[in-house]
């Protein structure tokens, strides 16, 4: 907008073309003595006076007022000068003062507008190195201990920060001093925000709550204000409690980036370091603090005497999962047939933030069908929908598609089926779902912590299954294998450089992760090891890789019909689970009618897509020690 204004006041002062004043006798005289040398005239009368405007023959442009009458029209009619006379309406004296002041006064107004702006609601300009920080309001939706579930230990560490807060005395009387620091560190959606939020309500102290990206700012200084006045308004408000969310946000590494200048975030960082070494444990400030990334934080911002207490917020267990979703249900009408104990069982690796969107996708399903309540099998196609994606019921797949997807699905059933060591098979479909044409889920029966040798091996071949399927059937080998490739290489290498699973090159660690903190994740690893190791390493992957294909191979090859059966199982029912795969090997029927075939013949599809993902199941990663 203050370009517009410019460019208006440009156009209209600006291009005005340069003119001479020429006193009116001057001009008078000219008519009368020299009137050749009046190329053209422009007359323009307002009242009983006029403004001419003239150019000579030599194109100097010459301007003039004055007073017009009678007389001087006669004078410019004998003397042949070329002229035309244009009438001004009343009023053109303030429709020149508009056009004139009406530019400068939309400048003034957009300069007091974004004066306005940059003062944020403060009582002065620029007030923008001021706090953002939100103080939680009395009436306010309060969030207690009671609906947090799933993380007792790390609920049991923060009850004693409010006994401090309520009761500091009870703990200094010892000599012990209140934790100046609380940092929280979990996978994302596991609660600690919800937790925080948690602290507030219980406390009855005053909550302020920040997010780390508002501290940093386009101008220089700006964070490590927002810093000082935060803290200060802790001070006005002790006791009280500061909650920082996303810490790493303003906390990462100092060092660290692409420039080798100085930087605003560490500035902010430096700030915030002496800010929480700057204020007594009588003030009765607390800084609570979550992040999903401690690794890439600064070391002086963990030690002691900042951040006394790291509280870590994992994934619950299935304890920890029942109680998660008796909290998320308690809004939610349940018929008699769901058991969430059951749900919670067939949910490992899942989150709070998961299973609160299971049940609300659960609770979408039943409402789409116009139930009362939900059931149980509303709650187990939101989870099918949450693990594996929604459904592509409208996509169009040919027969011979369909066919081949179903033996590559029934490969990975019928391996998963004969190994001892993996997980059991929860459910197979050949209904495309995300970008896959069919799904083989496996799911654990209880929470797994660790990955033995045997387990790794079993998983691998596995996911060799459904390529091994097509190949003995078919006698051919399609793309649809792409994702079970990459998860047998990526388990494969996994064993031989991280977890000393391989007889060859023993129980050792190969390569060093450079963490590049500025971009927020692994961007490189460093190789501490040689050429040949590296050889080595492609060969014992190589080799591990190739002896599951070549055992998954004569799994399948040894139990063909079974393999048939379960095909043509899943081309007549679609989705199989693992009771269902049971009865399908002992060839016994399901009791339940097929899923009914379309009338007319489906397209052949030119875009080729993965045939087949293989999903393991949700679990974390094996713990290193």
């Amino acid at each position: 907008m203050l370009i517009l204004a410019f460019f208006v006041v440009w156009q209209l002062l600006g291009q005005r073309p340069a003119q001479n004043q020429v006193a009116f006798s001057t001009f008078i005289q000219q008519v009368e003595s020299h009137p050749e040398e009046i190329k053209a005239l422009r007359v323009r009368m307002s009242d009983n006076f006029a403004e001419f405007q003239g150019t000579e023959k030599d194109g100097t442009q010459f301007i003039s007022t004055g007073y017009i009458g009678e007389s001087l029209l006669e004078k410019l009619n004998k003397s042949g000068v070329n002229y035309e006379v244009v009438r001004e309406a009343e009023g053109g004296f303030w429709q020149q003062v508009i056009i004139t002041w009406l530019p400068m006064i939309v400048l003034v107004g957009l300069f007091l507008l974004f004066m306005r702006q940059l003062q944020v609601g403060g009582g002065k300009a620029m007030s923008f190195g001021k706090s953002r920080a939100k103080l939680l309001s009395e009436n306010s939706r309060k969030i207690t201990f009671a609906d947090v579930a799933g993380i007792e230990e790390a609920r049991d560490e923060v009850e004693e920060i409010i006994s401090f807060l309520r009761d500091p005395k009870k703990f200094t009387r010892l000599g012990g001093r209140i934790p100046k620091g609380v940092l929280m560190m979990g996978p994302p959606g596991t609660g600690k925000t919800l937790l925080a939020r948690a602290i507030a309500g219980e406390a009855g102290v005053p909550f302020f709550s920040i997010s780390g990206s508002d501290f940093v700012e386009m101008f220089v200084g700006v964070g490590a204000s927002r810093v000082r006045d935060l803290f200060e308004q802790g001070k006005k408000n002790a006791p009280c409690i500061i909650f920082i969310d996303e810490i790493d946000a303003v906390g990462r590494h100092r060092g660290a980036g692409l420039g080798g200048g100085h930087d605003e975030r560490e500035q902010t960082l430096n700030q915030l370091l002496v800010e929480m070494d700057g204020f007594e444990s009588n003030d009765g400030v607390i800084l609570i603090a979550a992040t999903n990334r401690p690794d890439v934080l600064d070391p002086a911002l963990l030690r002691p005497g900042r951040f006394d207490r790291r509280i870590i917020v994992p994934r619950p267990d299935v304890k920890g999962r029942s109680g998660i979703l008796k909290v998320h249900t308690k809004k939610v009408p349940l018929s008699g047939d769901v058991d969430l104990e059951v749900l919670a069982r067939g949910t490992p690796g899942f989150s709070g933030a998961d299973l609160e969107n299971l049940v609300n996708e659960a609770a979408l399903l039943a409402a789409r069908a116009d139930k009362d309540r939900v059931a149980h099998l509303d709650l187990e196609m939101a989870k099918d929908k949450v693990l594996m994606g929604p459904e592509r019921r409208s996509l169009i797949i040919s027969e011979r598609e369909k066919r081949v997807t179903a033996y590559h699905e029934a490969g990975h059933a019928l391996v998963g089926k004969m190994v001892k060591s993996t997980d059991p098979i929860h459910k197979v479909t050949i209904i495309p779902r995300g970008r896959a044409l069919g799904l083989t889920q496996q799911l654990p029966e209880e929470d797994r912590l660790n990955m033995s040798k045997e387990a790794a091996v079993d998983q691998i071949a596995v996911a060799m299954g459904g390529r091994v399927a097509e190949e003995i059937i078919f006698g051919q080998i399609t793309t649809g294998a792409s994702n079970d490739l990459q998860v047998a290489s990526d388990l494969a290498r996994k064993m031989v450089c991280e977890w000393g699973m391989s007889d060859k090159l023993g129980p050792l660690h190969f390569g060093h992760r450079e963490e590049m903190v500025f971009l927020g994740r692994d961007f490189n690893e460093q190789r501490d090891y040689s050429e040949q190791t590296a050889i080595e390493i492609d060969a014992e992957v190589r080799r591990i890789v190739t002896e599951n294909y070549n055992r998954a191979k004569q799994i399948v090859g040894e139990h063909v019909e079974k393999l048939k059966r379960l095909a043509e199982a899943l081309l007549e029912y679609e989705t199989l689970d693992g009771q269902d795969i049971d009865l399908v090997f002992l060839g016994q029927p399901l009791g339940r009618p097929p899923v009914p075939r379309p009338t007319r013949p489906a397209a052949e599809p030119k875009v080729e897509k993965e045939k087949a993902s293989f999903l393991p199941g949700r679990l974390p990663e094996p713990e290193k020690a």
